[in-house]
């Protein structure tokens, strides 16, 4: 359909502002900031490592997959 207005998707995980990650399903502004110190220290080579930041598990990572990326 027409692209409206809401997120950007994919969001890039080494660039996503807090405001675009707590806009995703299942991350909270909590998550958003455990994202952006992980990748701080360890900037994401691939989508899967999501899984090593503190209160993403499996069942989170399903939903989140589709719509992050890594740049």
């Amino acid at each position: 359909g027409p692209a409206g207005p809401g997120p950007a998707v994919p969001v890039d995980l080494n660039t996503a502002t807090v405001e675009q990650l707590d806009g995703l399903p299942g991350v909270g502004e909590v998550t958003a900031n455990r994202i952006i110190a992980y990748r701080s220290a360890h900037p994401f080579t691939s989508v899967d490592e999501l899984l090593e930041v503190p209160g993403i598990g499996q069942r989170r990572f399903d939903q989140l997959k589709g719509l992050v990326t890594v740049g």
